[in-house]
């Protein structure tokens, strides 16, 4: 490399780094908690749900509740509201009824009511608040909504930029060291320096995937949006025109259900959602099925139900660009190869954190000479040692 062409990578990796390092720093000490989120709920009891693992599934087990029945006793508590989702835990047998005033009503207007399949009973109350909650507001988009999480992707992807700068420049300054030096005998800085780029390079792989992952993660509302303009607009063109279908002509949710296991056998269903609301037209019950594998389970299928005659109107494969979005989550968190990759997430996070930190360190501290990295790079980490001390106190 030039010296020009290092001179640029430089400018480019420092000022990438200089814009987005506060609020990596930010979601780095955020998301640490979020790789544990499950077993702090539990832990706290916020999950009542991972009390119920290992009993029969509320989606195939015998003796359950119908779902007609569930949605009856949901409506119950919250009279006046419509139904607009129903999820699945399929290891445990509880259900999720989720209500709301009016079906295409903002989440913020939403009720999430628990209930156990097998007993008809509540089954505790979906928490919205407290700390974790908090954490993951912060993390997802600062509570500013759609513009809140476009801007952190905007910081993801300087994320990346300083990533690869940051391995362009590390190729040649690390030439004519051996991998993992750290200059001891040097000043401070130089000592911080070789620290920043070992655990830089050590956490490159995971740094570089979250960061992709965590931009798709930012993308969500336009992806979604995306779908509903075209896929899903082409599997419910036939009713194109008709009158939103009002939610006292709502069909039974079983035989809607039936139909969907009907056009996807081996599949579980996941959620569904009731007509008018972003996952589903005007005029049908959505029934997203997922896999049965680890893999296959994070792929979800919409099968789609007249609403009130509960026939079947079409079954597609989501398009890749949602498909990217659904496996973005448990890359992102480490959610899909249980507690020891959550550890080995957490471990790497910290690196991050400290990669971050440190190069806001050398980015703070005054040098003599705005040349010496760039000749530190061009010599291959060979340069006089007074070009790395600190400018003296005025």
């Amino acid at each position: 490399m030039t010296r020009e062409s290092i001179r640029v990578w430089f400018l480019v990796h420092k000022w990438s780094s200089i814009l987005c390092t506060a609020f990596l720093l930010m979601l780095c000490v955020t998301g640490l908690p979020l790789i544990f989120h499950d077993e702090i709920d539990a832990l706290t009891g916020h999950d009542p749900i991972s009390a119920m693992q290992g009993v029969p599934s509320s989606s195939d087990a015998p003796g359950q509740r119908s779902l007609d029945d569930m949605l009856a006793k949901g409506l119950a508590q919250r009279p006046g509201e419509v139904p607009v989702f129903m999820a699945f835990d399929n290891a445990s047998p509880v259900l999720t009824v989720t209500t709301a005033p009016r079906p295409d009503s903002p989440a913020s207007d939403m009720t999430v009511l628990l209930f156990n399949r097998t007993t008809g009973e509540p089954a505790g109350a979906a928490s919205e608040d407290g700390v974790m909650h908090f954490i993951l507001q912060l993390h997802t988009d600062m509570f500013l909504g759609l513009p809140g999480m476009l801007f952190l992707g905007a910081m993801g992807l300087l994320f990346v930029i300083a990533l690869v700068s940051g391995v362009v420049l590390y190729a040649p300054f690390m030439r004519k060291l051996d991998f993992g030096t750290l200059r001891t005998r040097r000043s401070r800085r130089v000592k911080w320096l070789d620290t920043h780029n070992l655990l830089g390079i050590t956490a490159l792989v995971w740094a570089s995937v979250v960061g992709v992952t965590g931009i798709i993660h930012t993308l969500a509302t336009p992806i979604i949006q995306g779908w509903q303009q075209s896929e899903l607009a082409d599997m419910t063109a036939a009713y194109a025109g008709r009158a939103p279908l009002p939610p006292a002509r709502y069909g039974s949710i079983d035989r809607a259900m039936a139909a969907a296991r009907a056009a996807l056998p081996g599949t579980n269903p996941q959620f569904i959602a009731f007509p008018g609301g972003s996952y589903s037209s005007a005029h049908h019950m959505a029934v997203f099925m997922q896999g049965n594998s680890p893999l296959t389970q994070r792929l979800l299928t919409p099968a789609l139900i007249d609403g009130e005659t509960g026939t079947l109107t079409d079954a597609r494969p989501l398009p890749w660009y949602v498909q990217a979005l659904l496996y973005s989550q448990p890359l992102h968190f480490g959610d899909y190869g249980g507690l020891p990759l959550k550890i080995l997430w957490a471990i790497l996070d910290v690196f991050t954190i400290l990669v971050l930190g440190s190069g806001l360190y050398l980015w703070l501290g005054r040098r003599r000479g705005a040349d010496a990295p760039v000749r530190e790079v061009e010599t291959g980490g060979i340069v006089p040692a007074t070009a790395m001390l600190p400018e003296p106190a005025e």
